[in-house]
């Protein structure tokens, strides 16, 4: 309905009343207000009809089969990569002190010489019995402790362990007992034992005069 500029508008409430609102004829759509220019539809796609047209034609028979050759494939196992060369190590581990040519051959099959020449080159201590640091008897008894032999931890006390013999049936592996001292012998004229403070356990002559040769087993 127009009325005077203006077109109502005819709500029905819930509750049966007639509502109007009426809206100013500014606020309205004008006719082709919002109508976009039109677009050549036929020059945007002359291009692409132009490629179509000069594009070759493909065509494949009805009958025609797909296939596809597969390479013949051989594994072979990776080789086996050479040895690595032998690594020269310069470890100070006290297992492996002793030098090629310092040990007597009497350590040889020698079970007692065998452990105690694993410790040349560990320091004197006093009142050490461990591979971190030995005295004599410290070291004595704990090379035979490694066979299961039990010894005195003072060196005075060697005098009464064992059985004593002379110096020429003495053998590689015995007890040399001497004043404040004791040593394994290590056979011709040698012994291994830990000599002083500021020396280490090492193989040297016998220096002690009239010692006592002891073998325990």
């Amino acid at each position: 309905m127009v009325n005077a500029g203006r077109r109502s508008a005819v709500v029905a409430a819930s509750g049966g009343l007639v509502m109007t609102m009426a809206l100013p004829a500014s606020a309205l759509p004008t006719e082709g207000a919002n109508t976009l220019p039109p677009v050549d539809v036929a020059a945007l796609t002359a291009e692409a009809r132009a490629a179509l047209a000069t594009s070759p034609v493909v065509s494949v028979p009805a009958d025609a089969a797909w296939g596809f050759d597969a390479p013949e494939i051989t594994v072979v196992a990776n080789p086996k990569p050479p040895p690595p060369p032998p690594v020269r190590t310069t470890s100070t581990s006290r297992s492996t002190r002793v030098a090629t040519g310092v040990v007597p051959q009497s350590v040889s099959g020698n079970a007692v010489l065998e452990i105690a020449a694993r410790y040349v080159g560990v320091p004197y201590v006093y009142g050490g019995a461990s591979p971190d640091g030995f005295d004599c008897s410290g070291f004595t008894q704990y090379v035979y402790a490694q066979l299961g032999i039990s010894l005195p931890r003072s060196s005075g006390a060697y005098y009464n362990v064992g059985v004593r013999v002379s110096r020429a049936d003495a053998l590689p592996g015995d007890i040399i007992v001497s004043p404040g001292h004791v040593g394994i012998y290590a056979g011709d004229n040698l012994q291994i034992d830990a000599p002083r403070p500021g020396k280490t356990v090492q193989f040297r002559s016998i220096w002690q005069t009239n010692p006592i040769f002891v073998r325990v087993t």
